[in-house]
This record gives C-alpha cells, structure tokens and sequence, in this order.
C-alpha cells in the first residue's frame, strides 16, 4: 500500500473513532440528562388532587465555585400535548421573595394550600391551561435556593441576579431538551420590574454572541413593577394623597422635602413616611388599600406600625389582607406551614443539602443586604423595544405600594406613540380594566386588583396572560 494510501486510511480511523467518541460522549450527556430529569420529576405532592400535567422540581446549580444553585418548580401545560405550548417563566420581586409562596401558591400556578395547610385543591384560573409555567427562585437565598458561600446572602443584587438566572435558563433547558426550541415568555411583579427586563436583556445580549444554542425568547410582561426610582416613589406618594391616604400637610412636606431619586432618603423624609404609614395610613394593607388584614394568631392585626418600611421591601411576608369574596388573607401563613414540611420537601426534591434556616417566603436578610439596584429599568425598555421583544406592563389599581399613578409616570418616559388610544377592557362583559397599546409596549390597568393582581382578579389575569400570548390587544367587549 502507497504511503498516500496509508496515510488517508490513518486520516479515516481517526476521524471514525473521533466520531465515535463524540457520539459516546454525547449519549452519555444525554442518559445523564434524561437521569436528572427523572430525578426531578414530583410522583404527587402531599394532599395533591390527581392531575393530567407532568410536574418537575430540584435544583441547577448556577455557579460552581461558590456552590450556588436555583430551586425551581415546573408545572407543565394542562392539554394533551403540553409540547405545542409556550414556556411561561415566573418570578416574583422583594427583592428577596419565592416565586413557590407567591407566584405558584397563590397567584398563576395550579394548587392553591387550605387553611391547615394539609393539602391543596385546584386553581380555576392557572396559567399551566395556557402554557409550560416554570416557577423560579431567584437569587440564591430566597426560599429553598442556596449558596455555599454564605458571604452571597450578605452582597447581592440585580446583576448577579439577571447572571445567574442566566445560567439557569441555560443548564435547565440542557436538562430539560425539549424546552430548547419552545417560545419563552417572562413574567412576574414587584421588584421583578428589574428581574425580568434585566433577564430579558441578559437572553438578548447572550444570544447575539451564542454560535450554538439559543433561548427563543418572544416577550415579557410584568404587573405593579417596580420600574424607577424617582418616579415611582413620586407615583406612590401622589397616590396616596388622590386616594385620601394622607394629608394636604403630608403630602405637601412629602413632596418638598424628599429627593425620590435617592436609593436612601434623609432621616426627615423617612420620618415623614412613618409617620404617613403609622399616623395617617391605619389599620389598612398598602397592597389592597380597600381589604383588611389578616388576624394574626393573637387576635391583633398586623398594622402600618408593625412593618417596615415599604420603600426598600414591596412584597413582604404575613401582611396581605384578602378578606375579599372569594379570597383568604392568610395564604401566607399557609405556605410557610406547608413548604417546611419533611413530606412536601421531599416530594420536592427540596432542601437536600440540610439549609440551616426555616423556609420562608421572604428572606429579610437579602432585602437588607441588596447592594446593587439599577436606578431606572427604562433604559433597558428602550433596548429590549428595539430588538422586538413584546412588552406588556399591567397594574392593579388598588395597590398603594407599586401604585399604577407610579407605573403611568414612569412609562410615560419613553415618549411612546400610541397605536391603540386608552380604552375599556372586558372580561366576562364587565370592565376589567383600562388600556392603550403604545408602539412597543402595551399598558393595562386591572380594575379593583391590589399588588398581586392574579390573586384577587384570577379571571382577568388569565385572559391578560391569553391576549398577551396571543400578541393581540385585550378584548373591547
């Protein structure tokens, strides 16, 4: 044989065996995958009614250094074939609070908890009947996601947050294949009004350097967002005055002796809103000014005197009054009693490193110690408009905290042209709110719905949740 011969018959086995070696590689990722996929798959939760959708849960681990790693739970599409259906991302705000005791326990997700926290019964109006939800708790340290390096609780914020629900995305979709190529929506509240749109960028920004995998991310939509400084603490102390919260002299020395572009106020300002919150406010929730609150235990109940200040925490734990018809103000308390549970943590494949910390749905520890926090998410708005990511920003109209005067001050920053001029919208021929489609965004009110608008109106969340998906303006009639 010619040593050309020789030669191109060396090149081919080599070549063969790389092949084959790469394609071993690749089926042993792959069986690995497929192991830690059925690992994470929930049999039935304690107290669970049966149900026809697949349901998922554990960890990814983010960040291999410090050890830090993301607890999710997936909830897939109830509909015969769950793959036809978009990914529907959630996370919830604080900064600080667990989209698993908000988001999934009592706002968009499937179970609702009773009152002894036994069991769960059934959501009328989950958002897993429209698409794939995947409830993410996010940054490590809010609820049962972790960080070995505990220095991590003590410095974190928006950056580190939007990097490591990144990686999230990225390792969960490599265990979870079938989720690659599916559309992705963001949503959330709150203080997700930096999460999500700073993810959002996060996804942009990765995919235009990725040369393999990319996250089809098609739009996001975000409810009571906290969006930026200035305009939301003059939106929130405007709406306390127009809803006879405060006083003229209140409001007055408010608004002259408050610099609401700082991250921290001067001793004169926070004096002036405690003395609004503990003085003038009552015995109300700023998240439904129009509901009282949830007895505690004692038979007292939790009072603007009891709480902190709600200019750095928009979403704290054991404070929601919802004696609405229809709603219980103390699903809080439920959450907690069940989610500690050995049993539910273990169907969970929850807290298996041993936290040394009780699962709450808010961790102050984080709040007080959130050192980085963007000024103003609008600049990130204007980017993510220009690569056409859809953008839907909505707002309960009885909040007080993320109040929609706030969100309507800060939106009208971005000088946007209207499509659709302000109109009535419906939901089951009554009015849920009030909106205007704007070229790039759309902005909705939600007619008598406080901070967690899925909560207190679960019909007309659905049918914003149904319309934004859909890319189409809410129904006139």
């Amino acid at each position: 044989m010619a040593n050309k011969e020789k030669f191109f018959l060396i090149s081919f086995l080599i070549s063969l065996l790389g092949l084959l070696l790469l394609q071993l590689a690749t089926a042993n990722i792959q069986n690995y995958h497929q192991e830690e996929e059925a690992h994470d798959r929930i049999k039935a939760l304690p107290g669970q009614p049966k149900v026809s959708f697949q349901q998922y849960s554990g960890y990814v681990k983010v960040n291999e250094v410090a050890g830090r790693a993301l607890f999710y739970w997936l909830t897939e599409a109830a509909v015969r074939d769950p793959l036809s259906k978009p990914l529907v991302v959630w996370l919830n705000g604080g900064p600080g609070c667990s989209s698993v005791a908000y988001g999934a326990s009592e706002e968009v997700g499937p179970f609702r908890i009773n009152k002894e926290a036994s069991g769960l019964y059934l959501n009328r109006y989950s958002w897993n009947k429209l698409a794939n939800l995947l409830f993410l708790e996010t940054p490590a340290g809010v609820g049962f996601s972790y960080s070995n390096r505990s220095s991590d609780l003590l410095d974190t914020g928006d950056r580190r947050t939007a990097e490591d629900s990144l990686q999230f995305l990225l390792r969960w979709m490599d265990r979870f294949p079938r989720y690659k190529n599916r559309d992705v929506y963001l949503t959330g509240e709150s203080y997700a009004g930096h999460y999500v749109p700073q993810l959002a960028k996060a996804i942009v920004d990765y995919n235009a350097k990725s040369k393999t995998h990319i996250i089809n991310l098609k739009g996001f939509m975000v409810g009571n967002a906290v969006t930026d400084n200035y305009y939301d603490n003059l939106g929130t102390v405007t709406y306390w005055w127009s809803h006879a919260m405060i006083s003229d002299n209140t409001y007055h020395q408010l608004v002259n002796k408050c610099n609401f572009r700082r991250q921290k106020e001067s001793n004169e300002c926070e004096s002036l809103y405690y003395y609004a919150m503990d003085k003038e406010f009552g015995n109300i929730d700023q998240y439904n000014i129009y509901a009282p609150p949830c007895n505690n235990s004692d038979g007292s109940t939790t009072t603007a005197a009891t709480r902190q200040s709600t200019m750095r925490l928009p979403h704290q734990p054991y404070h929601h009054p919802r004696q609405l018809s229809g709603y219980d103000p103390c699903t809080e308390k439920y959450a907690e009693i069940y989610y500690n549970r050995a049993d539910v943590q273990k169907a969970m494949h929850a807290n298996t490193t041993g936290i040394p910390y009780k699962w709450t749905a808010c961790s102050e520890t984080l709040n007080r110690n959130w050192n980085d926090s963007d000024n103003s998410i609008l600049p990130v708005y204007r980017e993510l408009m220009a690569a056409g990511v859809r953008i839907w920003v909505f707002s309960g109209d009885v909040d007080s905290v993320v109040p929609v005067t706030a969100t309507r001050y800060a939106l009208a920053q971005l000088k946007l042209n209207t499509d659709i001029p302000w109109y009535p919208w419906y939901v089951n021929k009554q009015v849920g709110g009030w909106t205007e489609v704007y070229k790039g965004l759309t902005f909705a009110t939600v007619r008598g719905a406080g901070h967690e608008v899925p909560l207190f109106k679960p019909r007309a969340a659905f049918q914003l949740l149904q319309s934004f998906l859909a890319g189409k303006p809410l129904p006139k009639s």
